[in-house]
C-alpha cells in the first residue's frame, strides 16, 4: 500500500498490512517524516505507544499531517488514556491487557481496538464479550506460533496480532498462521536510524517487513 492507495476507514487494523509498526516516539518533531516513511514503505497502520510524554502529541502530527496513515495508541491501560487517544486523532487502540473497566471504555471509544491476550482463559473470555480480534502478548515469551496453532482449532473465531520478541526471522511463521491477521514489532525502525532520522532508511525496512505475506 502506497500513498496514492489510502487505506479504507473500514478495513480490520488486522487487514491494513502484514506488520504494524510500534513506535516509541521521544521527539514529537520525528513523528511525521517517521509516519511517512512507515506509509512509503507501505505500512499504513502505525502504533504510537503511550510510553513517553510526547506520545499524543506525535498522534496528533500523524493524524493531521499524514492522511494515508492510520494511527493508534498503543500500551493504553486507563479509561483516560483512551478518551486522551481518541481526541488526539487515534483511530485504533492497543492494550498490553484488558481489565472489564478498559474494555468498556475501548468499546466506547468508537474506534477498534486489540486488547492484549496471553492465555486461553483471555481469549475465551474476550469471545464471550463479542470481542474478537485481539492482541496476543508477549507472543515469544508466551508461546510463540506453537500457541497459537494450538489455539486455532477449538477457537477458530478469534484473530491475532502477535506482539512481543518478533523480528524479520519469525514474522513469516506467525503470518502463515490462519489466526494471525498480522504482527507487531520494532525493527524496521532501529535506534541508530531514528537518532540519525535516516528515514530513507526506514522506508526501506518498512519496504521489506511489507513484503512478509503468507
Amino acid at each position: 500500500m502506497t500513498s496514492s492507495s489510502p487505506p479504507s476507514p473500514r478495513a480490520s487494523v488486522l487487514d491494513l498490512a502484514p506488520v504494524v509498526p510500534v513506535v516509541v516516539v521521544t521527539d514529537a518533531a520525528d513523528a511525521v517524516p517517521l509516519a511517512r516513511a512507515l506509509v512509503a514503505g507501505g505500512l499504513p497502520a502505525i502504533e504510537v505507544t503511550l510510553r513517553t510524554p510526547a506520545a499524543l502529541g506525535a498522534i496528533r502530527a500523524i493524524a493531521a499531517e499524514v492522511p494515508d496513515a492510520v494511527v493508534g495508541a498503543g500500551t493504553v491501560l486507563t479509561p483516560e488514556q483512551v478518551t486522551a487517544s481518541v481526541a488526539a486523532g487515534a483511530r485504533f487502540l492497543v492494550s498490553p491487557g484488558w481489565t472489564d473497566v478498559l474494555l468498556g471504555a475501548m468499546k466506547a471509544s468508537g474506534v477498534p481496538f486489540l486488547p492484549g491476550v496471553s492465555t486461553t482463559s483471555e481469549v475465551v473470555a474476550l469471545l464471550e464479550r463479542g470481542v474478537r480480534e485481539m492482541k496476543f502478548f508477549p507472543a515469544q515469551a508466551a508461546g510463540g506460533t506453537a500457541y497459537l496453532k494450538s489455539l486455532a482449532g477449538p477457537l477458530p473465531q478469534a484473530r491475532f496480532c502477535p506482539t512481543g520478541g518478533i523480528g524479520p526471522e519469525c514474522a513469516p511463521d506467525y503470518l502463515a498462521l490462519p489466526n494471525v491477521g498480522c504482527v507487531g514489532g520494532s525493527w524496521m525502525l532501529p535506534a541508530d536510524a531514528i537518532a540519525a532520522r535516516d528515514w530513507r532508511r526506514v522506508e526501506h525496512l518498512a519496504r521489506e517487513a511489507s513484503a512478509l505475506r503468507r
